[in-house]
């Protein structure tokens, strides 16, 4: 149901990115501009289950389109298990699957990128270079007591051409192996709202707004951890989707711009 949000009752805003900001390598319109209005109204964290790249590249990349981001305000779910890991276990020594930003993270939460072999954990993320190889080298190491844990499971993921398959693809194949994950710290699980909000600087998720383009992830996890969610039909979720499931009490808005200009009906 769309409705006008009250942004003025909330000090930290976490904002998806794929979907909600960017699709594939292209701004979406107005996103930049409603950022910079954000972050003029409190603590504003982008909020990812991408891990392909790390906080510093993800920064780096919003940059060159137009986003005033630092790394700080950056938490994707590589940097989420590479935090969750540490805090569980200390530096820990880590098989992972997935792309630069995934191994770039654990190593700077002082874990190490081991062989299967030695592999204490094996971390499951986007990979788009996936190789049933590496299938081979996760057994081995599952095999020989190593702890699955996932990045996230999203299934897909919102590009310019479509949707494509994410790391749930991957998650589902060592799973079919008979080895499903013991965690998965992506949202929409508590984990990643708890790092989120360390990285805010906030301890009241009634203080927090979540703003993403999915059900599944971003409105059941903020809905988890006690915080307020919208939803934007700029990724994947259509409105046609929340009429076919019932949908209609959650909160609705066309875009980022949109809520933007919507709150109060000042411009962003």
């Amino acid at each position: 149901m769309d409705k006008e949000v009250d942004l003025r009752r909330y000090r930290a805003f976490f904002v998806d990115l794929d979907g909600v900001l960017v699709r594939g390598s292209e701004p979406l319109p107005g996103a930049p501009e409603a950022l910079r209005a954000l972050q003029g109204r409190g603590r504003v964290i982008v909020f990812s289950n991408n891990s392909t790249r790390s906080r510093r590249a993800f920064a780096e990349r919003l940059r060159s389109l137009g986003f005033p981001v630092s790394p700080e305000e950056i938490v994707n779910s590589a940097f989420v298990v590479a935090q969750h890991l540490r805090e569980r276990s200390g530096p820990s020594r880590v098989y992972p699957i997935g792309e630069e930003g995934l191994r770039e993270e654990l190593e700077a939460a002082g874990h190490r990128v081991v062989a299967p072999e030695e592999a204490e954990y094996v971390v499951v993320g986007l990979d788009r270079r996936f190789r049933y190889e590496q299938l081979v080298e996760a057994l081995r190491a599952l095999l020989r007591g190593a702890v699955f844990v996932a990045a996230n499971a999203d299934p897909v993921f919102p590009t310019a051409e479509g949707l494509l398959p994410g790391a749930g693809a991957l998650v589902g194949a060592l799973t079919g192996m008979g080895y499903p994950p013991r965690e998965i710290v992506g949202k929409p699980s508590p984990i990643a709202f708890r790092v989120a909000m360390r990285a805010a600087g906030v301890t009241d998720p009634r203080e927090c707004l979540v703003i993403g383009d999915r059900r599944d992830t971003d409105i059941e996890g903020a809905r988890r951890a006690g915080m307020d969610a919208v939803l934007v039909l700029t990724g994947v979720t259509r409105r046609e989707d929340l009429e076919e499931e019932g949908g209609r009490s959650i909160l609705v808005v066309g875009s980022l711009a949109a809520l933007l200009l919507s709150s109060g009906g000042r411009r962003p």
